[in-house]
């Protein structure tokens, strides 16, 4: 008479003392046989000890055997207020006997323990929480039986438990462990919330709870998505029923509660039964196997119909035909899930294992009033093979073997379920696809190919634009002093404006005409000679040229006139050589006429017909070659009011008739020019 909890599961469980955590009565007695599979040990750990040790633990202690009857063999006897045992007290066999024995005392809780076999190291007590560890992260294994009427929790899941809940209950009502089996956790350690949730799932009520500095979760497989209930994905043709309830309202209007409206969250009515009794059910077709790992129910949330349902049992079938009630491994009796204790609250139910079938059904063994529930399934696709058939020796008659025959079966049903349902991790609304492997690989390849050829014709068609755009560039760039015949005399206008009126890549001061320079011209014999005064003008393109001549500048006409060399005449003078900046230097192998500058002089009032225009060319060399020979006439622009005349410059080497003085530089033929006086 002096058991309290205990849950015996086939790899751990959880036992205490009566009346635990308030004072054990005298004079009682409890003893717990442990078996696990052959081959295993068994460790035990305290959570809490806490016997009276006033007679040196001769009427009330703690006694761990190892064995079980008559031949078992005692590893120790213990006892102690507040007994602090960190370590782990291990067996030499698969069995072990635990013996509480409370005698005469005024003090004294009892303890709590939990075991498990020897491969889970990480063996933890169903009174540990998060606060008792300083990782960040951890993995621990909780043992069965941690559904404990003395420990608390809060918070819910996805938002986190606060850090003071017991960290196998909180498991439990997150559904990553079973309440039956145990098993191992993943908590994360993260900073608290200000408020915490309360709810029920599991068996477990959630309380709320305050401000705290630090909350847990825990890391699952992910297969907890919704199945299509609520969101419309399975089909109202998909959910049928036993029966349905129809009655008529006041006004003479029937109502018809049908299996469709058993939606999550849906408004309005519920599904109902015609009759409540504990033939009823509710039935749901998947469409294809899935994996089943929760389920959701409400009641008829209809304040008018206080119906719902408390208890329900679970069926699952491949075919509709062939239904299997849904046991816990290890337990011989149909699990009774917990349904709703009113009719708004959701309540939540975990399959530990998980469910892989088809057709889901729900049969109501208790209910208030009328069975009436709204539910939604939780899960995800399942796409492995069936699990391979496990095949057995003939049995044998020795006593160990029937002694061990129910554990055996527990452990193949375990066995068949963990082989279903490894390595699902799937979401819940993946589709399914139709596509051959050959196709597959076909489209594969097809993706990796178009983008390659269209970049390699892309590739091609730039090469050839950039060598036709290349190719018209360079016969521009070979033609480009061959100047039209129609529009020779305006050519440096129309070039001008897409010239800088100001260099940006040298900041050297502007050329100007020496004194030397205007010294070799006589009066009314050349142009006015200008200065510029900034470098308006495109950079040169003749190289080697006299020393003043700057990069950025050639000649800018003035407006004005200069008050030194106003009034020479250009026209009485003969045709001398002027070097030019826009000319290019002529090559040295051969004769070649060069580019002919036009001066109109239309504008001038004593233009003469037939004055020669002046050349702009200069032979290599420091010294200017004669020139010798005939000027001939260019055609007149038909455009002036008198028409200008210019000669062409005569091949380089040949003798001519103009002095063999050189001007340096020449009047732009685009610009107008100042008129002269011929005073002077």
């Amino acid at each position: 008479d002096g058991c309290g909890h205990t849950v015996l599961g086939p790899e751990s469980g959880t036992l205490a003392s009566i009346n635990y955590p308030r004072t054990s009565p005298n004079s009682t007695v409890c003893e717990w046989e442990i078996r696990v599979r052959p081959g295993q040990r068994v460790q035990l750990k305290f959570g809490d000890f806490d016997i009276d040790d006033s007679d040196s633990c001769h009427s009330s202690y703690l006694r761990v055997h190892n064995g079980i009857g008559p031949n078992r063999t005692e590893i120790g006897k213990y006892c102690g207020f507040g007994f602090q045992m960190d370590s782990l007290i291990t067996s030499k066999s698969n069995e072990v006997t635990v013996q509480f024995m409370s005698g005469i005392h005024t003090s004294g809780r009892g303890f709590l323990a939990a075991y498990s076999t020897t491969d889970k190291s990480d063996l933890i007590t169903c009174l540990d929480n998060a606060s008792h560890f300083s990782e960040p992260e951890f993995n621990k294994y909780c043992p069965a039986g941690c559904v404990i009427p003395f420990a608390d929790i809060s918070g819910t899941i996805p938002h986190g438990y606060r850090d003071s809940s017991s960290l196998c209950m909180a498991g439990v009502h997150a559904g990553v462990v079973s309440n039956t089996l145990g098993g191992q956790i993943n908590v994360v350690i993260s900073k608290g919330i200000p408020y915490y949730e309360g709810s029920l799932a599991n068996n477990v009520t959630s309380k709320v709870g305050p401000l705290s500095a630090s909350l847990f979760t825990f890391k699952t497989s992910g297969c907890y998505g919704t199945l299509g209930m609520e969101s419309g994905v399975i089909p109202d043709s998909h959910i049928t029923s036993s029966s349905i309830l129809e009655w008529p309202n006041q006004t003479g209007q029937v109502n018809i509660w049908k299996p469709e409206n058993a939606r999550l969250k849906r408004t309005g009515p519920p599904w109902a039964a015609f009759i409540s009794d504990e033939h009823q059910w509710l039935q749901i077709d998947l469409n294809k196997e899935k994996k089943i790992t929760g389920i959701i129910t409400t009641g008829s949330t209809l304040a008018e119909h206080y119906y719902y349902v408390s208890a329900y049992r679970i069926l699952y079938s491949d075919d509709a035909q062939k239904w299997t009630v849904y046991r816990e491994p290890g337990v011989g009796k149909d699990k009774i899930f917990q349904g709703n204790t009113e009719l708004y609250q959701e309540v939540r139910n975990n399959f530990i294992p998980p469910i892989i079938a088809r057709f889901f059904r729900i049969n109501p063994v208790k209910w208030h009033q009328k069975i009436a529930m709204k539910v939604e399934l939780l899960g995800c696709q399942f796409s492995l093979g069936r699990a391979p058939k496990i095949t057995l020796p003939p049995p044998t008659q020795n006593k160990n073997d029937e002694k061990n025959a129910d554990f055996m079966d527990d452990f193949i049903h375990s066995v068949k379920t963990s082989l279903q349902t490894d390595k699902t991790t799937f979401t819940p609304e993946i589709k399914n696809t139709t596509v051959t492997p050959n196709v597959t690989k076909d489209v594969a390849l097809a993706a990796v190919l178009v983008p390659v050829l269209v970049m390699v014709f892309t590739t091609l068609i730039l090469i050839l634009v950039c060598a036709w755009h290349w190719r018209n560039r360079k016969k521009k760039t070979e033609g480009t002093y061959d100047l039209p015949y129609w529009d020779r005399a305006g050519w440096w206008k129309g070039v001008k404006q897409f010239f800088p009126t100001k260099s940006a890549e040298h900041e050297e001061t502007p050329v100007r005409y020496s004194s030397s320079e205007i010294s070799h011209l006589r009066p009314r014999e050349v142009p006015t000679m200008l200065q510029t005064e900034s470098a308006e003008y495109a950079q040169p393109l003749v190289g080697g040229m006299v020393g003043t001549l700057h990069q950025r500048s050639t000649f800018k006409p003035e407006e004005g006139k200069e008050a030194s060399y106003a009034d020479l005449d250009p026209y009485n003078s003969p045709i001398q050589e002027v070097y030019h900046a826009y000319a290019e230097p002529l090559p040295v192998t051969g004769p070649e006429y060069a580019t002919p500058i036009i001066m109109d002089m239309s504008s001038h009032p004593s233009t003469p017909l037939g004055a020669p225009s002046i050349s702009t060319f200069k032979a290599a060399g420091n010294q200017a070659p004669p020139l010798v020979g005939t000027c001939n006439k260019l055609l007149s622009r038909t455009d002036s009011a008198s028409s200008a005349q210019a000669l062409y410059d005569i091949p380089k080497g040949q003798p001519g008739p103009g002095s063999a003085d050189q001007l340096v530089y020449q009047v732009p033929q685009s610009v107008a020019h100042p008129t002269v006086s011929e005073d002077e």
